[in-house]
């Protein structure tokens, strides 16, 4: 089953929380790769790669929030990486990243938001970064869903294709929430919602079982929801 992680969704998202940058940040757009931003930025994919914590360069995602310039300590490696022409001689060694001071770029959140959980049920799938980009929370079908914090619609309808009736939530200029999979919306799009405020039922919408798909994105960027959800 598709996850809220396909481009129309991303740039949807990444829309709904397009806050500037701070200086010597990036915000992926569409179609960016990682070497277009480090060759746009005079940087090795390599440095952006350890600047942001990238085990994996092809894996950017629209919206994210990419550092571009070297944090304090760090150097970066484009413009050894530039006089050598990238051949295997022995001075081409010396320019091979070196470790460097882990710096968590904006795409890690801080703890400056809290939910409540939007339905009650069982949690059957979690939040791994890759194939799953939030929770499943499975339960009857007309399960109230709440609104997990305080915020505003930018997004009711069931326009994207595997998502069902889908609900997205803006709380600030960096916190997003997307419900999908809902049997009845009761908000659209521009209304203010209240934490806890009932605004749909739990259904089966594009989906092969009752339940809800939760996620929560900071800057564009799929993030565990369970980290700033209360135990249970």
């Amino acid at each position: 089953m598709k996850r809220l992680g396909c481009a129309a969704l991303l740039a949807l998202l990444a829309a709904c929380g397009s806050a500037p940058v701070a200086p010597g940040y990036y915000r992926v757009e569409r179609g960016d790769t990682l070497s277009k931003i480090a060759r746009a930025n005079r940087q090795s994919v390599q440095s952006i790669a350890r600047w942001n914590n990238l085990t994996n360069p092809d894996s950017i995602e629209v919206g994210q929030v990419l550092r571009v310039v070297p944090p304090a300590g760090a150097a970066s490696t484009s413009g050894a990486l530039r006089s050598n022409g990238g051949s295997g001689s022995g001075a081409s060694a010396s320019a091979a990243p070196r470790p460097a001071p882990t710096d968590n770029a904006p795409a890690t959140a801080p703890s400056s938001i809290s939910l409540v959980w939007p339905a009650d049920g069982t949690v059957i799938r979690r939040f791994d970064g890759g194939n799953s980009k939030g929770i499943d929370i499975a339960g009857s079908a007309g399960t109230p869903i709440v609104a997990a914090a305080p915020g505003t619609v930018v997004y009711a309808g069931n326009g994207l294709r595997g998502y069902g009736n889908l609900l997205i939530l803006k709380h600030n200029a960096d916190y997003l929430t997307a419900y999908a999979h809902n049997r009845v919306l009761f908000v659209k799009e521009g209304e203010a919602v209240k934490r806890g405020q009932k605004i749909a039922e739990m259904g089966d919408t594009d989906t092969n079982r009752v339940m809800l798909h939760f996620e929560l994105r900071y800057q564009g960027r799929s993030i565990d929801p369970s980290k700033a959800l209360p135990p249970r």
